[in-house]
Parts: C-alpha cells; structure tokens; sequence
C-alpha cells in the first residue's frame, strides 16, 4: 500500500512535542510491513537546513500559485538507505528555510497553506499516488481539503484520514483567509467556515474520509463541550477512530540509553536505584534519605495540571519525599516552582530548560511520574516513564486512562495510581496511596515498577491498528 504522511514536525529532525515523536515511529513502523511504500513530508526548518548531519538531495523544483501569490516549492529528499520510507522536505526560504521559529509566526495559517498544497503538488511531480493520504494536526489540515478539491481526477481512489493530536490548536483565520491565501473553489467555504470565520481543522474533518486521535477515551472526550473546544458537534457528526499512542521502544530503552549513568533493565533492576542515586546529586538532593523522588518533566501550563501540583506543594512537602520538575512554561509557574525549590533545598530541585538528555536521567531516577493533566489526548510521558520502571500518578483523562489502569492493592493488577475529578486533594490522594505502598510494602512497589518495565508500548499494535483502517478504506 502507498501511503503519504503529512505533518509539521517529525524527529529527530525537529521536534517540539509529541507530534514529532509520532511521526518519527509511526511510518517508521508502517515501513516494516510487507508491500507498504511510505513517504513523509516536512517542511525544510531553518534548524533542519543547518543540521550537518542531515544529509539531503534535491529532486525536483517548480512554482505553485497560492490564490494570487507564486511561490516557490523545491523538493528535497533525505538520503537514506531506507528504500519504503522515503522523507521529503519541502523547500521554501520564505516560509521555512530563513526563520528560526517552527511556530508562532503571524503568518503560521499562510505558510501551512502553502506547504500543504505544496506537498500535494510535490507528490503529483514524482508521481507518487497514495492510497491513503494520512494528515496530522491543523497544520497539514489544508492537504486534505487540496487533495479532494484540486487533485480529486488525479488521485480518484486517494482516501484521506486526517488524526487530531490536539484540538486546542485548530488553524483559526479571517474569513478572508479563504480566498485570498486558500485559494480554493467556493464549494468549500461552507466546509471550512465555522463561527464567522475560517477553521482549517474544521474543514479537514468535515472532508476527510475519516478522522482519528489518539487514544480510544479521547475520542469519546471529544464529543463532548469541555474537551473540544468548541468542535463537538461537528465531530459528533464524523466517523471518529481512536488509536492509542505507542513509543519508540528502541529510543525510549534503559539498556541502551547513552544519557543515563547507568543502564538497566527489568531483569537487573538495580541499575534503577544506581540512577537515582545519581540523579540526586546532579540535582542538588539530599542523598542520606529513603525519601521516594516525585517527578515531572513538561511543559508548565495549566491544562499539564500544574496549577494542582503548586496547589498542594507545601502539604505535598509535608511528606517524606523529594520533587524534581523539568521544564519551560507560563512564567507564574516558572516563578512559582523556583520559590517552592529556594524554601526547600535539597528536597525540590527544578530546572526551567528543554533538555532531553536530563529528561532521560529523570525519568530513570524518580520512583513516581506525576501526571494530573486537565486534559491529555494520549500523552508519552507517562510510557517513557513505565518503560524506565517509574510508576505513574496521572489523572483518569484520555490517554492516561487507556495508558494507566488503576493499581489493586488486592489483585495487584495495574500500572499505576489514579483520580478521577481535577482536584487537587484527590491528586494528593493519589500521591499518598503511591507513597503508601512505597513505604509500606517495598517489593510490591518493586513488582509494580518491574511490571510497568515489562509493558509492551512499541508501535506494532498502534501500526497494525492503522494498517487496519486502511485496509477497510481502500476496499471501498
């Protein structure tokens, strides 16, 4: 099967959340299984451009009208081995290729307009006609809407799915935006046009054959007011399928990861408390306690539950634990988690920075993961910190709850510690029933750690799933 992927970012190219995670494994994963030819496209970043090691080949150039505007669209290729995973970059100084930012430009609805339909001009130029045109997020949200507008008689039998990572992001504009930018036939104004103006994630699902996210209670969340942003009714009318997220098992690997001090793995776990020991001195922690190490590493904004966790810091320190928070955010829980490290030293360290090779060493050193999101599509982290024999505290919300079944202290089944209502004392409750059975019952809390270990996150069934959907879309 030919299939295109579309998407703004992808690692290790470039990488600014979770999206860049999927889109490194997932057609990574798709290319392993007899008789698919996978391409990705992405746009050519400044930082790509000016990373030595990515080595690419020019195959094409030509120009594209963007409603009035000519633009330049150059296609290049990575040079890879890897003959049923092809990566492109489309190539275009303007938009991409001489700014540093990858978003949060004035002009991020042009410049994603222009690289979707470039990306469908680029696979008409090599020929390339999908099966399946997969497109992920608002950013790509246009490809959908050009493939069936402008390239229906070219590529007849292309399906289109599009899959919404977050629906917070939706590709707001003007309702000028649609002529003057989109350039598309005024049959689809109405698709995209929702509340007075233009909405490209809304035109994406209204003409996409179908549309996922990703997690299976995400995609029932999102029929719902509180988690949609305003989109549950038109989603309430889409066919709606949700896939839960996996990881990169070999990226994401105790036995082999070069940040850690010490690698480990679920048969010899005792590199595990090597780490911990390790990370407690990098990060300025009391080292002569058997305190449990509390940890986060995420951005500090409010739907990530932060508000919850300053909410209850001085009667969380109340308890015999250390805290150590990794991250870059709103600037009252920069202040605020700097203040609570000052008033307690060597118990809470936090580093206000993005630093993957630190978030390695966390997430191997910490005892507990917490997790209390307002609202959590799938989330990663809470997988990497399972597959590093942290156990996770989160709240019962989308992927989180798929990811994270309730520990029974009875039966000794699940994976972590849960709450349901976004509350800060049932989130400390959650907290003290981890903490409990850390203290209380140390092999049980080791068996549950080595458990998590022993969970399969890969992306073979999350691939297998999809390989699925498309095989039930194209036999149509």
């Amino acid at each position: 099967m030919k299939i295109a992927m579309v998407a703004s970012e992808a690692a290790p190219f470039v990488k600014t959340g979770g999206l860049g995670d999927v889109m490194q494994a997932l057609p990574a994963e798709l290319a392993k299984l007899r008789g698919n030819e996978i391409c990705l496209f992405l746009p050519y970043y400044k930082r790509i451009k000016q990373n030595s090691a990515i080595e690419v080949e020019q195959v094409g150039s030509f120009s594209i009208d963007l409603s009035w505007r000519e633009s330049y669209v150059g296609i290049l290729r990575l040079k890879s081995r890897r003959k049923k995973l092809q990566v492109y970059f489309i190539d275009n100084d303007y938009y991409f290729g001489a700014r540093g930012t990858i978003y949060g430009d004035f002009d991020d609805g042009e410049r994603f307009a222009y690289f979707s339909k470039a990306v469908m001009a680029a696979l008409y130029y090599l020929d390339f006609k999908p099966d399946v045109l997969h497109c992920h997020d608002w950013q790509a949200a246009p490809a959908v809407i050009y493939c069936r507008a402008l390239y229906g008689t070219w590529c007849p039998a292309t399906k289109t799915v599009f899959t919404i990572h977050n629906v917070e992001y939706q590709g707001w504009a003007d309702t000028s935006f649609f002529e003057n930018t989109l350039g598309l036939p005024e049959e689809y104004r109405g698709k995209l046009t929702f509340d007075g103006a233009i909405n490209v994630m809304k035109g994406a699902i209204e003409v996409a054959d179908i549309v996922t996210t990703v997690s299976k209670t995400y995609a029932e969340e999102l029929r719902y007011p509180y988690y949609a942003h305003r989109l549950d009714g038109v989603l309430r009318g889409a066919w709606l399928w949700g896939i839960t997220n996996g990881i990169d098992t070999s990226v994401y690997n105790p036995e082999t990861d070069t940040a850690l001090a010490y690698n480990y793995s679920a048969k010899k776990m005792f590199g595990k408390w090597d780490n911990k020991r390790a990370l407690r001195e990098e990060m300025g922690l009391r080292t002569d306690t058997d305190a449990p190490v509390l940890a986060m590493v995420t951005r500090l904004a409010g739907h990530k539950g932060i508000d919850l966790l300053c909410y209850i810091a001085n009667r969380l320190m109340e308890r015999e634990v250390q805290l150590v928070v990794v991250g870059t955010g709103e600037k009252q829980y920069e202040y605020a988690l700097s203040a609570l490290a000052r008033q307690y030293p060597g118990r809470v360290a936090v580093r206000l920075c993005f630093d993957p090779a630190l978030a390695s060493r966390v997430y191997a050193g910490a005892d507990m993961y917490l997790m209390p999101s307002k609202s959590e599509p799938c989330g990663l982290s809470q997988l990497i910190a399972m597959r590093y024999g942290t156990v996770p505290v989160v709240a019962a919300t989308g992927g989180l709850r798929d990811t994270v079944p309730p520990y029974n202290g009875q039966t000794h089944e699940g994976r972590g510690f849960t709450f349901q209502s976004y509350n800060a004392d049932d989130f400390l409750g959650a907290i003290d029933r981890a903490v409990g059975l850390y203290y209380n019952d140390r092999d049980q809390w080791n068996a549950l750690a080595k458990h998590d270990m022993e969970c399969d996150f890969s992306w073979q069934a999350p691939a297998a799933e999809y390989m699925q959907l498309y095989t039930e879309l194209t036999s149509k």
